[in-house]
């Protein structure tokens, strides 16, 4: 039987997989992690200890620095971390109408700008690798005008020499067409770095939930931009727990496995947020204790339980 095209485009990542697993003895597993904003208003130490009875020893940080004197400090937050074996992987950048790139309001970028800079700072004192952002708003679907590409480049550029002179990748993450105007590809991110030309500039963060509808295969795109990628969204189908939906777990472990992924500046971080244009309201939420151990439980057990079976699984058991 002649095979669907998704199915010619899975062959053509498990043939990949093989073809490195010959020469590769992968003593590095996957870094999973945790972005820790869906947690809601929770306390920090509360989250730390839910990661760490589920083996996850990274977390993604609310990038909620919005003002000099609010967010996470160091000094409060690393005995935390230390307590729990719990290290920093990055950070996420929120950004919004009242504080985002893209902004054709001149304030609204210069306080997006400002953002920045106080997060890059900060992750950097705790030892993270990179801080990801959309170029627009989330939850802005609308667009401005036809600039906004060219606004968030340039505001972006300002920032690259911070990033570089920190050491702090940069990663551009592509969102779907339902939360933002522009930028919802992995092609459409590497765009942007190519306008940006600076070499602060140079990642990208994906998120497999928008890659399900902006990219043709997750697989294949993984493989296509493997140098560009440090950081990768995960939630299945339905936005929830991995092993709860209908995606090919295996076959984006395969690729992660292709890209030499399992190396200490790339992550893998569910960011489970259930579906809806705009998740940002998650981070103000009233946590559910119950459920959000359940969720980080599922999520760790499954991941672990299929990176598991695929390194350890025969040449003929991953053939399809």
């Amino acid at each position: 039987m002649k095979l669907q095209n998704f199915q010619i485009k899975d062959n053509l990542v498990i043939q990949k997989f093989l073809e490195i697993r010959k020469k590769s003895n992968w003593k590095n597993r996957l870094n999973l992690s945790w972005s820790n904003w869906g947690f809601g208003i929770e306390s920090f130490e509360t989250s730390c200890a839910r990661l760490a009875k589920h083996n996850i020893h990274y977390v993604e940080l609310h990038g909620n620095k919005y003002g000099p004197d609010l967010g996470y400090k160091a000094k409060e937050i690393r005995p935390i971390l230390d307590d729990y074996g719990i290290k920093v992987g990055g950070i996420c950048g929120m950004v919004s109408p009242d504080s985002e790139l893209s902004s054709n309001k001149p304030h609204i970028t210069q306080r997006s700008i400002d953002y920045f800079h106080r997060h890059i700072e900060f992750c950097a004192e705790m030892g993270g690798k990179y801080i990801l952002f959309a170029p627009g708003a989330v939850g802005r679907p609308q667009k401005y005008d036809d600039s906004e590409f060219y606004r968030a480049g340039d505001a972006i550029r300002i920032l690259a020499d911070d990033f570089q002179k920190h050491g702090i990748r940069a990663a551009i993450e592509p969102v779907r067409a339902a939360e933002v105007s522009f930028c919802h590809t992995f092609k459409e991110a590497k765009a942007l770095i190519d306008y940006i030309n600076h070499p602060g500039v140079q990642h990208i963060g994906g998120d497999l939930y928008h890659m399900l509808v902006g990219e043709d295969h997750i697989g294949t795109t993984i493989i296509e931009y493997g140098n560009y990628l440090t950081n990768l969204h995960t939630a299945d189908t339905q936005r929830g727990a991995l092993g709860k939906g209908f995606l090919d777990v295996d076959i984006f472990i395969m690729a992660l496995y292709c890209i030499g992924y399992n190396n200490e500046s790339c992550f893998v971080t569910p960011e489970p947020l259930g579906p809806g244009g705009d998740p940002y309201p998650a981070m103000w939420g009233k946590p559910d204790p119950k459920s959000l151990d359940e969720l980080v439980g599922q999520t760790a057990d499954y991941f672990y339980e299929r990176e598991e079976i695929i390194l350890s699984a025969t040449d003929e058991e991953l053939l399809r």
